[in-house]
């Protein structure tokens, strides 16, 4: 729920001096949760859920470009929790990006508090639970980040924002399936798919004649999917942030982790439309119907539920039909289009390739072979107090190695301010989605086979989209170009929940030898101290001088 007054002036002013490194003159929303476990049947079947302030999914956040979110997490659970932002960049304060390899979890029965500030962003974004699989279970909701008046955005007010979580999802209990992943199995093929928590019976109602802004956010774990409406156009506008050229689509494929905003207009004879959202490239297609009901609805859904496409290059190609809108402004009073990403010189070339394999003769997953192992201490953490034996900067190389997949604590050193070229390449004959915390990068190519320099002349460097969840289709590689202006530690995952939390993720060190709060900000005053960490105190000096340090 959102607070609306704060109770003591002391507690302000703590608050207040918790995140002085924000502007003044920015307004503050102030949140307070509590996560718990409650009984839901999504699927009919009751089973054990998180849910936040007693809501699955949980609340919406609902800010306005520079807002500064202030979100106290009382942790209810009987084991840690980390809540983490997706898509929301953390200017210069990775502190708060709730993945272990940047803060210690929530102890059970303690609380923490959140100061985010959604700076010079706009658009369609949700929340997860970082740890533990906690993500089977719930825990997840919606953020919109809408412009400030003042500046245009390129379509009307529609009559009605809309919330639009759908994912697949499990019957069985988050910490049954985490065990099964701990003794070295895989998961099996999920249940069923749910829209906004439900399994069926989800209704969006609307009036005739109206135009309504729907925000879709695959927050599942495994599939990618794919949303249509029937008889109705969807024209889609915004995607994680960065508005798109206006394209008419009459289903989308929206792979895990990723977000899409679309108009819909109540164009359509008075009754009740299917929502559909169905598997993409699964032996076994999971469907759920909800419901498009008109406020004048003369009778209820009726004729043959509308059809998902099949192949895989319609996939591609609307992948590819998704652009920036280079007339529109963003979170500034600015065309996109004024940054130029297309002429500025790539200083490194990152290759990462994806791969499964054995450890211990357990199940684990790799990027450029190596797997992710966490430590008792989070990364930054060791960064900040100087704590050695944690992590190496450059224990993952920056190309595969066509080698056994080895474990390791896996951390990639960068440099502030380099412009850097990842390519994505997927060997594998599955849809693997890759998401960089603290970013927004720009998507530009994807192509079947293998990349080669060569491949670089099919780029799209004028106006390609800016996200930060990007899809790589089967025997397909992708690319990315990087402006890595955020100092931090940054977790970079697959979105396919098994195989980050089997390993296949890593952090990305983007390094300055500077110690001005212009680069970044300070650890948090409240800070949670964990491991090696513990017993020390956030009023510590903390930067590094040296890149190549062992930590």
């Amino acid at each position: 729920m959102e607070v609306k007054s704060v109770n003591t002036t002391a507690m302000i002013l703590g608050l207040f001096f918790l995140i002085s490194f924000v502007a003044a003159e920015d307004p503050y929303k102030f949140f307070e949760w509590h996560v718990t476990y409650g009984n839901i049947s999504p699927l009919k079947v009751a089973q054990q859920g998180i849910l936040i302030n007693g809501k699955f999914p949980g609340p919406d956040i609902a800010a306005v470009t520079n807002d500064n979110l202030i979100i106290n997490v009382f942790n209810h659970l009987d084991e840690p929790f980390l809540i983490s932002w997706s898509g929301i960049r953390n200017w210069r304060n990775s502190y708060q990006d709730g993945v272990y390899g940047t803060t210690c979890p929530i102890p059970p029965g303690k609380n923490y508090t959140y100061a985010l500030q959604v700076k010079d962003q706009i658009g369609s974004f949700y929340y997860f639970p970082s740890l533990g699989f906690h993500k089977a279970a719930g825990g997840f909701g919606a953020i919109r980040i809408s412009s400030r008046p003042r500046i245009p955005v390129p379509f009307p007010a529609p009559a009605g924002d809309y919330t639009v979580l759908i994912g697949d999802w499990y019957k069985t209990n988050h910490k049954d399936l985490r065990a099964q992943l701990d003794n070295g199995g895989k998961l099996p093929f999920p249940d069923g798919i749910l829209i906004n928590g439900r399994g069926s019976g989800a209704t969006l109602n609307i009036e005739p004649g109206k135009t309504y802004r729907l925000r879709i956010s695959n927050v599942g774990l495994q599939n990618s999917l794919n949303f249509r409406i029937q008889n109705h156009k969807m024209k889609l506008v915004e995607v994680e942030g960065t508005h798109t050229i206006q394209t008419p689509f009459s289903s989308l494929d929206v792979h895990v982790g990723q977000s899409y905003s679309v108009l819909i207009t109540a164009d359509q004879p008075a009754k009740d439309y299917y929502i559909v959202v169905s598997s993409r490239f699964t032996s076994k297609i999971l469907i759920t119907a909800g419901v498009l009901h008109y406020s004048n609805s003369a009778g209820p859904v009726s004729g043959p539920i509308p059809e998902a496409p099949i192949q895989l290059r319609w996939s591609f190609d609307q992948a590819r039909a998704i652009k920036t809108n280079l007339a529109a402004s963003g979170p500034r009073p600015n065309p996109q289009g004024t940054y130029h990403y297309g002429k500025i010189k790539v200083t490194r070339t990152i290759k990462l390739a994806s791969s499964a394999g054995n450890i211990n003769g357990k199940q684990r997953y790799a990027v450029n072979s190596a797997s992710f192992y966490p430590t008792d201490t989070p990364l930054k953490l060791a960064d900040y107090f100087k704590i050695a034996g944690v992590y190496n900067p450059g224990s993952i190389p920056d190309q595969p190695t066509h080698g056994a997949i080895y474990p390791v604590t896996s951390v990639m050193q960068t440099d502030y301010k380099a412009f850097v070229e990842i390519v994505f390449e997927n060997w594998e004959d599955i849809v693997q989605t890759w998401h960089l915390d603290g970013y927004s990068f720009f998507v530009v190519g994807m192509e079947l086979g293998k990349w080669s320099a060569a491949s670089r002349k099919v780029y799209n460097l004028n106006d390609a989209v800016s996200r930060c969840t990007v899809q790589v289709y089967p025997r397909s590689w992708t690319a990315i170009y990087v402006s890595l202006d955020n100092v931090g530690m940054w977790n970079l995952r697959s979105e396919l929940w098994e195989r980050q939390y089997l390993g296949q993720q890593f952090y990305m060190r983007v390094y300055t030898p500077s110690t001005s709060l212009r680069d970044e900000y300070l650890i948090p005053k409240n800070a949670l101290l964990c491991g090696r960490a513990t017993g020390h105190h956030t009023t510590e000096p903390g930067p590094l001088s040296e890149g190549s340090e062992r930590f």
